[in-house]
């Protein structure tokens, strides 16, 4: 097979965008306005945080895109996802199930599938920081606007913004209730939304109060052979806020939030994109999906090119779960015309459980289930000053984090089954048989021979980790002459993390846990039998009952007694598991710590040769905590692994064409990243590790252009670059290997802190990221009649290629393609109501979902995330 067996789609060149774009468009920021004078009633001025204060978004030295809560209404963005998804050089994705979601900025993210890592790109809600990605994924109801900053945040966002910042504000309560509404909506698949916020003033200009709800329901998208249509990648989720406002004066506001939101879904499924029944390019050569077509197993096999009928055939349906709630306070106290105090102090409990059957296929061989808590304080203190040529920041910041994690991977009644004719390709088999005999031609007095691997046994790990990081930092903007201004920052930040993990192997039959065997070698490959392995211990063995059988061993003897005793590893259940690696093997308990501390800043010049033009040039660094790996690893890999560190240069223009309705944003932009953190497989298990260096650079540019009274035209275009410099210890090709027999060119390396079966990564693209990123939206307004305003619109997008996984498996490659979505707004002005139709992906595109990977044990086969299909539905928003 070759790569056309992967899912291919037509390539657009880029090129075709921008020219037919150029001199069109901006980004999709549109937030509420300042009250100020402008120029123009038609480009709009906006409001962002993006340096923890109010600031004209063209007038800020950062890489910054906004969407406001009306945006997000009409456009019906639900979730992250769908806002990064408008969002240059930033991509969210969920894998396995709800709680592994990741997010990543300018080809610069964080895998969740290690409970231990913690995100590159800052999450933040109400100026609270988000710890887990994963809590995230909600859906986001009655929202003032979002702002993705692109680049390192790290002085005054902190560690974990080494690649940027998404932050989220709700709408606050007020006492005039014009933000009052109530929202619905359906769709295809099932899909019924609901949500509804409204103020109370209690107290008249004194305290108000704002309650927010929300549900949403939809069917899945995906079948299950074996449970029906539409079951899995549902929508089951709801959630609620309640906020109270207190300003007892102009001068001090206090405003405490509490909310709580809930997940409750079929989630996610990963279809076959490539079968190992037979290699592609090795004539009679079968693997795994061959075996477990016959009996015992009977499997419903998939062969891949089936991949985008959406259907799957598990043991049984992947659970995905959260409760995410917490309580914060806010407080402003305007001290006098240059000094405010702020605080913000915060609480957050995050739960969360899944549990998925991990060899993807309705044989009964294996899965796995997750059980997590996180609890976290946060108090962030600071002064803001202003004054007429200056304005500053100066804060400390603390946080705690307790994450408890309860780790289950257990066998299913055919896994013994799988150990003996699959794994292990019946090596095993005749030594077996000849126990058997021999036990029987003694009566019993020798033993029989035991299951390997037998069903219902559990390898358990509970892994607790605790937190703690101080931090003081601060930035200063000085207006150098009335064109030029001077930013500089700098934050110091001390952390410490505790990571104690207990871990328990659990026999079906509660027998003791045999260790005998450390490796089990390839059993096609004589020179893998060395001592200590598995196919050492069974030669031995072997041996011994040849000696029986050849009458040259006497079991009666005290020489033969001794003899036997290579026999009773393997009259002992379990035996098969310690071989299999770190994932099934035995280990001791881990109790270690890390400590760290690092220096974070930034320097920027801005320069401002008229009222609407920006020029700025950055210099900022940025850090994501090191941490501890709460897998079960290996006996000799080190637990703990240390920061990442980024370092990155900008140059921006931002420039607003008052006499052409023309507004241009466009950042360019190169980042290095030391240290990277990695999670390279080593033939039996993971390593999360500090793999080597990474670098990316590019091209961000966002237009706005209003040809007419009536036409808006938006353009998006990003460029990232993104390679591993230094990355020696990475994964090595499995797929394209087993299939062709051909060997990964990076395992030629002769750097002797690379061998086998570590690949050189050196020069390699990081995987779910494209190269290219590209999207054009057309506005029409029209009126109906003098009450009934609306307007159409279409927005296109093109993805470039990406790679699907880090060891850059030709196999694992998804080629480009374009998405289609369309809306109809209308705006009942008498009734204060808003009808919007729209649809998603209307072309019904069908593509892979960032990531796929190597099925576990089932060498040669792949599975991979899938798409959504084309959405739509109808949304009725009324304000009171």
């Amino acid at each position: 097979m070759d790569k056309t067996a992967t899912p291919k789609f037509i390539r657009n060149p880029i090129a075709v965008l921008v020219t037919l774009s150029l001199g069109l468009t901006i980004p999709i920021v549109c937030a509420q306005e300042i009250e100020e004078e402008v120029e123009t009633l038609r480009l709009e001025t906006i409001t962002v945080k993006a340096q923890k204060r109010k600031q004209n978004m063209q007038a800020v030295p950062v890489s910054v895109t906004a969407i406001s809560g009306k945006q997000m209404t009409e456009a019906v963005l639900q979730d992250m996802f769908d806002v990064t998804a408008s969002v240059p050089a930033s991509s969210a994705f969920q894998t396995q199930n709800v709680t592994n979601s990741s997010f990543s900025i300018r080809g610069i993210g964080t895998s969740s599938q290690n409970f231990g890592l913690e995100s590159s790109v800052g999450l933040y809600v109400d100026g609270v920081y988000r710890a887990r990605q994963s809590s995230m994924v909600n859906n986001l109801v009655d929202i003032e606007a979002v702002e993705v900053l692109r680049g390192p945040q790290g002085t005054l966002f902190g560690k974990n913004t080494p690649s940027g910042a998404m932050l989220i504000r709700s709408v606050a309560p007020d006492h005039s209730g014009t933000n009052n509404f109530v929202e619905a909506t359906i769709g295809n698949y099932g899909l019924v939304n609901y949500s509804g916020a409204a103020s109370i003033s209690a107290i008249d200009n004194v305290l108000a109060f704002r309650f927010t709800g929300f549900g949403s329901q939809r069917d899945g998208f995906v079948s299950d052979v074996n449970y029906g249509d539409d079951v899995i990648n549902d929508r089951d989720r709801w959630g609620g806020r309640v906020q109270a406002l207190y300003t007892p004066s102009n001068d001090l506001s206090v405003r405490i939030i509490a909310d709580y939101s809930q997940i409750d879904e079929v989630c996610c499924a990963a279809p076959v994109q490539l079968s190992n029944a037979e290699a592609s390019g090795i004539e009679g050569k079968f693997g795994s999906d061959s075996l477990l077509s016959q009996a015992p197993f009977n499997a419903t096999i998939f062969d891949g090119d089936d991949f985008f009928e959406r259907e799957v055939a598990l043991s049984f349906l992947p659970e995905s779960s959260m409760k995410d709630r917490g309580l914060s306070a806010e407080i402003n106290w305007n001290i006098d015309k240059q000094y405010t105090l702020v605080s913000i102090s915060a609480y957050r409990n995050f739960d969360s459980v899944d549990n998925i059957d991990s060899d993807f296929t309705d044989a009964d061989l294996f899965g796995t289930r997750n059980d997590s808590q996180q609890r976290s304080f946060s108090q962030e203190l600071r002064i803001d000053y202003n004054s007429e040529n200056m304005s500053g920041i100066l804060g400390a910041y603390y946080f705690h984090q307790n994450l408890d994690l309860d780790y289950s991977l257990y066998t299913g009644e055919q896994f013994n089954d799988f150990f003996l004719s699959g794994f292990s390709q019946g090596a095993f088999n005749d030594l077996l048989a000849g126990i058997d005999t021999l036990s029987v031609a003694t009566n019993g007095l020798i033993a029989p021979s035991a299951a390997p691997a037998p069903a219902f046994s559990a390898f358990d790990h509970i892994a607790k980790q605790t937190h703690e990081s101080y931090a003081i930092f601060g930035q200063v903007d000085y207006r150098l002459t009335e064109k030029f201004t001077l930013t500089a920052g700098l934050r110091y930040t001390d952390e410490s993390k505790d990571l104690s993990t207990v871990f328990t192997e659990n026999l079906a039959d509660n027998s003791a846990f045999p260790t005998f065997f450390s490796s089990v070698g390839d059993p096609q490959n004589p020179t893998s039998i060395v001592p200590g392995t598995l196919l050492y211990g069974a030669a031995a063995a072997g041996n011994v009952l040849t000696g029986i059988q050849t009458n040259t061993i006497d079991i009666t003897s005290p020489e033969g007694q001794a003899a036997l005793a290579a026999l009773t590893p393997f009259q002992r259940v379990g035996w098969g598991f310690n071989p299999l690696g770190a994932i099934t093997a035995d280990r001791s308990d881990i109790s270690d710590s890390l400590s760290d501390d690092q220096v974070t800043g930034t320097v920027k010049l801005s320069y401002f040769p008229d009222r609407n033009t920006l020029l700025y040039a950055s210099y900022g660094t940025g850090y994501k905590s090191g941490g501890t790996n709460t897998d079960r690893i290996s006996e000799g890999f080190d637990p703990i692994f240390g920061a990442e560190t980024s370092r990155a240069f900008e140059l921006g223009l931002k420039k607003d064409f008052i006499e052409h309705d023309l507004r241009v944003n466009v950042a360019v932009h190169s980042t290095i990243v030391d240290d990277i953190q990695a999670s390279t497989f080593t033939g039996t298990g993971f390593n999360l590790q500090n793999a080597g260096d990474y670098k990316t650079s590019g091209l961000e540019v966002e237009l706005t252009w209003l040809p007419t009274d009536t036409v808006q035209v938006d353009f998006v275009y990003a460029r990232v670059n993104a390679e591993y410099d230094n990355f020696m210890r990475g994964n090595c090709w499995t797929a394209y290997t087993w299939h062709t027999g051909i060997a990964d060119p990076g395992q030629e390396s002769t750097d002797p802190a690379a061998p086998n079966p570590y690949c050189d990564r050196s020069g390699d693209r990081p995987g779910g990221e494209p190269e290219d990123y590209a999207m054009i939206k057309v506005k029409k307004d029209f009126t109906i009649r003098d009450d009934i305003n609306a307007y159409v619109l279409a927005e296109f997008s093109y993805t470039g290629d990406v790679v699907l996984d880090g060891s850059n498996d030709p196999f694992a490659v998804q080629d480009s393609y374009n998405l289609l979505n369309l809306r109809f707004f209308m705006n009942f002005e008498k009734y204060d109501m808003d009808l919007v139709f729209w649809g998603r992906n209307v072309l019904d595109e069908e593509y892979l979902n960032h990531i796929d990977f190597n099925t576990p044990l089932q060498e040669g086969k792949l599975n991979a995330y899938i798409s959504d299909p084309a959405t739509f539905g109808v949304t009725l928003h009324k304000r009171f």
